[in-house]
């Protein structure tokens, strides 16, 4: 018997009116597929687990909605460019799903994938260790606050900082996000704070 968590309950029932028939037949689709799916949150969003693991995840925003396979290159074909819009691209509505036939044969297929034991997601290469501009530590050391809180972060939080700053093209945006940067550390902030209850 497959696993129900109230949260996705939830999760569907806030979402747009648009999105609640699209979440709806993805959840039923997922667990006719595959019994024993378990259901969570990740990230803000839900999540079927198999095995442990991940199995896929759907999610709704303003406008539409996502679905994607942990191993969806895998799973299902797609372009490059539209891989970031999740396994079926963006999703407005039921049409643009497949049909229930073949939701049930990639979901069949990504639980096949993971009974073989085969692993196609290739490792990240290990990032180099954070180099931090000598302007973006003089600002920090006007700022106790900013400083400290910078130097509790985990690395990769400290890296979306220096890599935000380091990334503006003009001048005048670098100070307005270093200064950014230093208002968010002083009030504990992570840079994408804004996700981390969504």
């Amino acid at each position: 018997m497959s696993s129900h968590d109230s949260r996705i309950d939830a999760y569907i029932a806030k979402s747009a009116g648009f999105a609640q028939p699209i979440l709806q037949r993805l959840r039923k689709a997922v667990h006719a597929a595959c019994p024993s799916v378990e259901e969570t949150i990740k990230w803000g969003m839900p999540h079927f687990m198999y095995d442990g693991r991940i199995l896929c995840g759907m999610a709704a925003f303003k406008q539409h909605c996502t679905f994607g396979f942990w191993d969806g290159a895998a799973v299902v074909s797609r372009p490059a460019d539209e891989q970031a819009m999740g396994s079926f691209g963006r999703i407005e509505a039921l049409t643009d799903l497949p049909s229930d036939a073949m939701l049930r044969t990639y979901i069949k297929k990504a639980v096949a994938l993971r009974d073989s034991g085969q692993t196609p997601r290739k490792k990240s290469p290990k990032k180099p260790p954070l180099k931090v501009p000598s302007y973006f530590k003089k600002a920090l050391r006007t700022n106790d606050r900013a400083l400290a809180t910078f130097e509790n972060l985990s690395p990769s939080h400290q890296r979306e900082y220096v890599e935000w700053v380091e990334e503006a093209m003009r001048e005048a945006t670098r100070e307005r996000r270093l200064a950014q940067t230093l208002n968010w550390l002083a009030e504990g902030k992570s840079r994408n704070w804004k996700y981390e209850n969504c």
